[in-house]
């Protein structure tokens, strides 16, 4: 079976000499780069290898990450870089991608599994503890945890199923 590829970052710019890298995740998606992830870097230049591994990676979690790729080792080879997309092997990508993927998520039917009450997703925000997500049906607009408790899968097809804590209330929306 062949490997499926997803576009996770942005090679946004350089930073310093020794070819280090700022990416920054796209589509909506969380950071996703780590030290150790091979990366095809796309589309890719004429010569050379399309493919590096992540030799280092760090975040302050605001302006993206900085990245050295093996392969990649002064100023104007990371220059060559920027502007171009990073693909990982969708096997080397965490398991519960799904939860995080605001691509795939907004717009996708939602149903409380106690209640019945189904709403849609509306928008996918990134916390520093968990994701919200923000619900829109017919009882208004709820903010819901995405954790173990309220959500344990999201399926390729079909409602979303979740369990909405006790105490969380939907708002009127006007």
């Amino acid at each position: 079976m062949r490997d499926r590829y997803r576009c996770i970052a942005r090679v946004e710019k350089t930073h310093g000499r020794r070819g280090e890298v700022v990416t920054v995740p796209v589509h909506g998606l969380p950071s996703l780069v780590r030290e150790g992830l091979d990366v095809a870097v796309v589309p890719p230049e004429l010569r050379g290898s399309r493919w590096h591994t992540v030799v280092s990676c760090s975040s302050d979690g605001r302006s993206g990450s900085l990245v050295a790729l093996d392969g990649v080792g002064d100023l104007a080879a990371a220059e060559r870089l920027v502007g171009r997309h990073l693909l990982a092997r969708l096997s080397d990508l965490p398991e519960d991608l799904a939860l995080h993927d605001a691509g795939r998520l907004v717009g996708r039917e939602v149903v409380d599994e106690r209640s019945g009450d189904t709403a849609t997703i509306a928008e996918v925000m990134v916390g520093p503890a968990n994701d919200v997500w923000v619900l829109r049906g017919s009882r208004g607009e709820l903010l819901l945890p995405v954790i173990d408790d309220v959500v344990s899968e999201v399926p390729e097809n079909g409602p979303v199923v979740v369990r909405i804590p006790a105490g969380l209330e939907w708002e009127a929306t006007r």
